[in-house]
């Protein structure tokens, strides 16, 4: 679970140089046993700069919601839990107050496939789950239903979530969410840029289904 630790540190360092957390704003966690073999999943510390956070400083929760650790868990523990608990497929979570996606989440709309790269967060659109007090289990159950057959949604008012079979794949899908967030806004300033077609995010989600294999493969083989 060490290995873990850093891991998560890693990763909220990250999210702090590349711009997309800020201060002690978002938090992350990545599923982990604890030494007894109990699973459960390892979190961010609540009000802790990611820069003065130790890999001892993450705190270890059950899917009882137990915390065990040296700091109280980040506030929105309750939607990491659930979405660890109702994905079984996903062992990371990633949740952001970057600029982009936090200032598009005050729309309260979902945005729509005006670029094919949106099929990266597994659908035809980034759905917006409604407002809901932060660290509030509606808050979890608002997320949750935004991330049906999703790895990413926003939070109304608030930012975005991102979820993967590891870190690094949830960040790499936090990056695109921002990305994209970032170029929409843009488009809307110019007017009401075109969408795709239904059937053309039909397409575009087929070919999804092998994007980057062959990278994968390649590495896995060498």
């Amino acid at each position: 679970m060490q290995n873990k630790r850093e891991q998560l540190l890693n990763i909220s360092q990250q999210l702090v140089r590349m711009g997309l957390n800020r201060g002690t704003a978002g938090n992350a966690s990545v599923r982990a046993d604890n030494a007894e073999g109990q699973t459960g999943f390892l979190i961010t510390p609540s009000g802790l700069a990611a820069n003065k956070m130790t890999p001892s400083d993450m705190v270890w929760i059950d899917f009882a919601g137990n915390a065990t650790g040296t700091r109280p868990p980040s506030s929105e523990w309750r939607f990491h839990l659930d979405i660890l608990q109702n994905k079984p497929q996903v062992n990371a979570v990633i949740h952001t107050h970057s600029i982009y996606a936090s200032t598009f989440s005050t729309f309260r709309m979902d945005m729509p496939p005006f670029h094919y790269m949106i099929a990266l967060a597994g659908g035809d659109s980034i759905r917006c789950a409604p407002y809901a007090l932060f660290g509030s289990q509606q808050l979890s159950d608002n997320a949750i239903e935004a991330l049906k057959d999703r790895k990413a949604c926003l939070l109304a008012n608030h930012g975005m979530i991102a979820v993967g079979e590891t870190l690094e794949k949830a960040l790499d899908i936090t990056q695109e969410v921002e990305t994209l967030c970032e170029q929409y806004l843009l488009a809307l300033q110019a007017g009401e840029p075109h969408i795709l077609s239904q059937q053309e995010m039909l397409d575009v989600l087929e070919k999804f289904k092998s994007y980057g294999a062959w990278t994968e493969t390649r590495a896995d083989n060498k």
